[in-house]
């Protein structure tokens, strides 16, 4: 969606032809980097991506191993899945940090695609920001972060970290009910001299933040990459 002053936007307008003229302009060049600068940004969005999956496949891991162990014998204590709960959140929070820089490169090729790309197949649209140049400009010279730590922690939590945490969570639950039917499931849950009530109270208190912070209304600042729509709408030929 445009802005509001977009009601003014002449794509035929010489400023704004200028952009044009000077990507097919072999003396400037312009073009070329271009090319090499969108080139670049992919290049540089593709291996964050690649950071964020691998905190992603070591937090799987190291679930199957816990899990594997604490239902393995029924005399394994049950807090080790407690321990998974919080080396989890350790690669949660290493992996929001790795998506606030991957976001960086993510909202660039954006920039690019919805004003430059975009523009260029169908120019009657005109651009989705009209200073688009300045904001890449800009950019480029002062290079910031686009997203808070509290979005990139809801984004990831939203995505995989939820289920993650949840299935840890159902096995620690499981595991002080299921594994000890003669005994108080709150007895249970006891981790040496912390009574069972302290503890089943501390994990439902994280539960509730995880969830409080996924969920929790904030402004989006991270660009949407993906939007409803038909999805074989595109597909369609209007000239048969």
């Amino acid at each position: 969606m445009t802005d509001s002053n977009d009601d003014d936007f002449d794509p035929t307008a010489r400023e704004e032809r200028e952009i044009g003229r000077e990507m097919v302009d072999q003396s400037t060049g312009l073009g070329s980097v271009m090319a090499h600068a969108y080139r670049g940004e992919m290049d540089e969005a593709t291996t964050w991506r690649q950071r964020l999956d691998q905190a992603t496949t070591w937090a799987v891991t190291v679930i199957a191993a816990i899990l594997t162990w604490a239902f393995s014998n029924p005399g394994n204590p049950h807090y080790i899945l407690l321990i998974g709960i919080l080396i989890v959140t350790i690669f949660l929070g290493i992996e929001a940090r790795r998506y606030r820089s991957y976001d960086v490169y993510r909202s660039r090729i954006r920039m690019l695609q919805q004003n430059l790309l975009a523009n260029a197949l169908d120019p009657s649209k005109g651009v989705e920001h009209p200073d688009w140049r300045a904001k890449l400009s800009e950019d480029y010279r002062r290079p910031t972060l686009k997203v808070t730590f509290g979005e990139a922690l809801a984004n990831r939590l939203r995505r995989i970290y939820l289920a993650l945490l949840g299935v840890l969570l159902a096995a620690w639950a499981f595991r002080i009910t299921a594994f000890a039917p003669r005994q108080d499931w709150l007895a249970t849950a006891a981790i040496e001299s912390v009574p069972g009530v302290a503890v089943v109270g501390a994990v439902a208190a994280f539960s509730a933040a995880m969830v409080a912070i996924a969920f929790w209304p904030r402004e989006r600042h991270a660009k949407g990459e993906f939007r409803e729509g038909d999805p074989g709408a595109w597909k369609e030929s209007h000239d048969e």
